[in-house]
């Protein structure tokens, strides 16, 4: 019998059986069987040529902040690249920086730096590599729109696509439709600006975030895309769902299009609120909302 702890711990440190609950900011899932942290790209290459061979599935975790996990067991291997792959440099207007950079950290980096292009990410929760997996955005900026280059480990080769080959969308990108390759890295390209005007700006976007998201519960942000001339958020308000809950998962008070776990909450929970707001939205104003967060497991 092939031990599969023993096989995998060659390439990267190992843990057995781990609550997705502490790897989400929804803080709602089952139990992964492995979780793995690789200290470079090197031993990510092997780790994954590894579980190819093992025949064994696996996915890649930033900081889960736009993840719903299932309430059941994983028999695959999670792979943390927060945990090493974060380092970013400067180059004049250009930033190159690994998958598992906090957004936040690297906006604030290029405030202190003078650069303009990332004040919209300043409050996201998430890595580098789920913001370009999502081309994330806010106030009418996204990814898209700074992004030159993303670093890939595409069939077991490191290749770097651009912009253009990114396919990059409202919330999509063609990484969603390739599962099995890791972003590793991206070049960006910002612009010069005044560092106090920048935090400035800062500033005032992360006092409306603290004053319209509820940010007291764990939540995975928002749970719609927009449709098209329109909000999410006033579609759910207009079906009168603000505040309504199944289980241990809720719409918010603050903000409706934010399902967050006010306690104990289950995927199944989760997901019986999201199909009861679709088929009301729907019957309604004849708009199909569609889950922005993503489901896994």
């Amino acid at each position: 019998m092939i031990d599969i702890y023993t096989k995998l711990s060659n390439f990267a440190p190992i843990k057995k059986d781990v609550s997705f609950k502490t790897m989400t900011t929804l803080r709602i899932g089952g139990t992964a069987a492995y979780v793995a942290t690789p200290e470079n790209m090197i031993a990510l290459q092997a780790l994954i040529e590894t579980i190819k061979k093992l025949n064994i599935p696996f996915k890649v975790f930033g900081k889960g902040s736009n993840i719903l996990c299932g309430d059941g067991y994983y028999p695959g291997v999670i792979i943390l690249l927060d945990r090493h792959f974060d380092d970013y440099y400067f180059d004049d207007e250009n930033i190159i920086a690994q998958a598992g950079c906090s957004i936040i950290a690297i906006a604030y980096g290029a405030m202190k730096k003078g650069l303009s292009g990332l004040e919209w990410s300043c409050g996201i929760p998430a890595t580098l590599g789920g913001c370009l997996y999502m081309n994330a955005g806010a106030y009418k900026s996204s990814m898209k729109d700074i992004v030159t280059e993303v670093l890939v480990l595409k069939d077991g080769n490191f290749v770097w696509l651009s912009n253009e080959e990114c396919q990059f969308a409202y919330r999509k990108s063609i990484f969603q439709q390739h599962p099995d390759w890791i972003i590793l890295a991206c070049k960006m390209k910002l612009k010069q600006g005044d560092s106090k005007q920048i935090a400035s700006l800062m500033d005032d976007r992360k006092a409306r975030r603290m004053a319209t998201q509820p940010l007291n519960y764990p939540s995975a942000g928002s749970v719609f895309r927009n449709p098209q001339d329109t909000f999410a958020w006033s579609l759910i308000d207009g079906i009168g769902y603000r505040g309504k809950q199944v289980g241990g998962a809720m719409v918010s008070d603050k903000h409706p299009n934010f399902i967050v776990n006010s306690g104990n909450a289950t995927c199944e929970d989760f997901l019986n609120l999201v199909n009861q707001i679709q088929t009301k939205v729907k019957a309604t104003y004849d708009i199909d909302l569609i889950m922005e967060v993503e489901k896994f497991n």
